[in-house]
This record gives structure tokens, C-alpha cells and sequence, in this order.
């Protein structure tokens, strides 16, 4: 054990808490002596002492004698929260729109997932279907392309189709009012209901989402984000007879 480091954690925990020494030793029922020594790394506390910071200021015991947070955990479990919402939200999409689809009598569609190899967005969605007509729903993108705090006069998103060289706009989804793209995207939604088209006639990439920001200065900057079904409607099964 590292009596300088620890003694050294210690004290990061009692000014991380605005705490004095004598106010801290009180809390430990301690002397403030005691807890200078500690800090100054020429004695360190107790295993029972230990246990008593470790209870009141939430800190893995562990982490006292290493002297240091456990960031690697925390980031893990951190990427494994997100993972797990991102999944919930997915499950609730489906269950929402399987429910409303019951409650319609259209208990006949069949569900792919909307995703982009975009290296700059997440996105989330799904098409619902059956033989005559769709439904696009996406409800879930987020920017993974940076750190972009910029603040934007008009943001516009819109959804197209792509068939040959003709783009056809399905529909958009506008901003006027000042905003980060992050803030956008955290009220982006299209639901697109009983589209025309149905999926087998869908080709891979022909969905696609633009995203034109315009800057304070009137320069735009513009995002084209490729979706893609998770497999493709073009299967015998899915074939209308």
C-alpha cells in the first residue's frame, strides 16, 4: 500500500464534500491530527475507519487503498447503461407499434429494422408492413461524429426515397429557432404512416435522411445518411403471391 496515495484519495474525498479536516474527523470520530496525518501520507486509518469513509462518502473500499477511482469500471459500466437503453428502446418501439397495429385490426404486418453505416450518426428505426402498404417509423438518432456544440439558426431534416437517380422527399422534420444538432436530434421523429410503397420493393440504401444545418453565418453544412434494412424484404416469404 501507497500511504502518500491513499492518504492523498482521502483527501480529494473531503474536499470533494466541502468538508474541513475537524469536520470530517468529527464525521469519522476522529481528531482532526489524525486525519492530517492521513493526508500528509504519515499514517493511514484503520481497516474500520476505512469502512466508515468507504460507507458515508459512497467509495469502493478497494479504492481507498489503491488510491484511486476505478474509471475503467466506471466506463464500462457506463457503455453497458447506454447499450441496455438503446436496446430497451428498440423492444419499446416494436411492442408500441405491434400494439397499435392489434388495436387497428392489422394484425397482418411484419417488422424490419431500420439501421445506417453512417460513421457519423446511430440511428434507430423500423418499417412496419404487409402486401399492399408501410410504415416508417425512426425515433432514435444520435450525432457520434464529435463534440459539435456550435449553435445553429435552422436545422432541417428530411427523409428520402431513392429510386434510380431520382430522389423523392418523404418528409421533413424543421428547426428554426437556435439550437446544437444535439439538441435537434433529441426531438427528431418521423412516423410515416400507411406509405404506399411496400418493403420488398425497398432496395438496400434507398431510404436515405439529409440533414442541412445552417450556421449563424449562413454557411450550410449538410449530412447524408445512408439506412439500411437489417435483412432485406426481398425473400420468398415475403413475396406477394
Amino acid at each position: 500500500m501507497n500511504q502518500e496515495k491513499i492518504g492523498l484519495f482521502i483527501k480529494s474525498i473531503r474536499i470533494k464534500n466541502n468538508l474541513s479536516q475537524q469536520k470530517f474527523a468529527n464525521i469519522l470520530g476522529v481528531t482532526s491530527q489524525a486525519v492530517s496525518k492521513w493526508e500528509n501520507g504519515k499514517n493511514i486509518p484503520d481497516i474500520s475507519i476505512m469502512k466508515e469513509i468507504s460507507n458515508k462518502f459512497n467509495v469502493d473500499i478497494n479504492e481507498i487503498l489503491d488510491g484511486q477511482y476505478k474509471t475503467e469500471n466506471i466506463s464500462k459500466s457506463k457503455i453497458f447503461s447506454k447499450t441496455t437503453i438503446t436496446l430497451i428502446t428498440i423492444i419499446i418501439i416494436l411492442l408500441l407499434i405491434t400494439i397499435i397495429l392489434i388495436i387497428e385490426n392489422k394484425d397482418d404486418y411484419k417488422f424490419k429494422i431500420l439501421l445506417t453505416n453512417c460513421e457519423n450518426f446511430n440511428i434507430k428505426g423500423s418499417i412496419a408492413y404487409n402486401d399492399v402498404k408501410s410504415s416508417i417509423y425512426i425515433t432514435n438518432v444520435e450525432y457520434c461524429g464529435g463534440n459539435d456544440t456550435q449553435i445553429y439558426k435552422k436545422i432541417e431534416c428530411s427523409l428520402y426515397e431513392k429510386v434510380n437517380d431520382t430522389s423523392t422527399k418523404i418528409s421533413t422534420s424543421e428547426i428554426v429557432n437556435n439550437s446544437t444538432l444535439e439538441n435537434f436530434l433529441k426531438t427528431l421523429e418521423f412516423k410515416i404512416e400507411h406509405y404506399s410503397k411496400i418493403c420488398k420493393h425497398f432496395e438496400d440504401n434507398s431510404l436515405y435522411l439529409e440533414i442541412i444545418a445552417t450556421t449563424k453565418e449562413d454557411k450550410n453544412i449538410s449530412y447524408k445518411i445512408p439506412l439500411k434494412l437489417t435483412e432485406s424484404c426481398n425473400t420468398k416469404k415475403d413475396e406477394i403471391n
